[in-house]
């Protein structure tokens, strides 16, 4: 099976996956989401600076997150335009996200990376789990499935993972090549959720 979890097995998915790695991205291998992943990413460097500088605090609650998105970025906004409720929620946000002053409130946090791509592994003749695990980071980034061994049925695990936007990596005996690529990740919103993940994510990784 398809771990992810060896130096050697990293390399590979680079290898055969550089077409849709993009430029600048870095990979760790986590255990997320209930599978063992290597996970593709950048860092927004300005904005880890900028966290660093004012010691902000962590981002963990949806709440939080939810408040900060009815908040433009950089932008000031009178305390006066905002409700009760709204004023509340914004005392209460976490050091570091916003600035406070002079009756404004204005956004600072921004996501502080994207995640690009989650490849997890499975035996070829389990693919059928293997598309269900990576399924799971559809809201968050795009998505392959690395098989280990002959594909059984080859042309049905290709449909179905073309299906679910899930790209391929083939094990060919000689390594890991790319049968099938992932469909573009195009979030048809940003949610609380999402940015809540990448806030998971940033913990651990930086």
């Amino acid at each position: 099976m398809v771990t992810l979890t060896s130096r050697s097995a990293e390399s590979s998915v680079h290898a055969a996956a550089a077409a849709v790695i993009p430029p600048g991205a870095v990979s760790a291998r986590l255990e997320v989401l209930g599978s063992k992943a290597l996970v593709f990413y950048r860092f927004d460097e300005d904005e880890c600076a900028r966290r660093r500088t004012v010691g902000a605090a962590p981002l963990e609650r949806i709440g939080a997150l939810q408040t900060l998105m009815g908040l433009p970025v950089d932008e000031p906004v009178p305390l006066s335009e905002l409700d009760t409720g709204m004023r509340a929620k914004i005392r209460k946000l976490p050091a570091g996200a916003v600035d406070t002053g002079a009756g404004q409130v204005v956004r600072r946090a921004v996501r502080p990376l994207s995640l690009d791509l989650a490849v997890v592994g499975s035996r070829a003749t389990d693919w059928s789990s293997g598309l269900v695990r990576a399924s799971r980071f559809a809201p968050f980034c795009a998505r392959l499935l690395a098989l280990s061994g002959p594909v059984p049925e080859r042309d049905e695990v290709l449909m179905q993972a073309a299906f679910y936007g899930i790209g391929i990596l083939e094990d060919t005996g000689a390594g890991l090549e790319l049968a099938l690529a992932p469909r573009s990740y195009r979030p048809q919103r940003h949610t609380p959720a999402a940015w809540c993940f990448t806030e998971e994510l940033y913990q651990r990784l930086r």
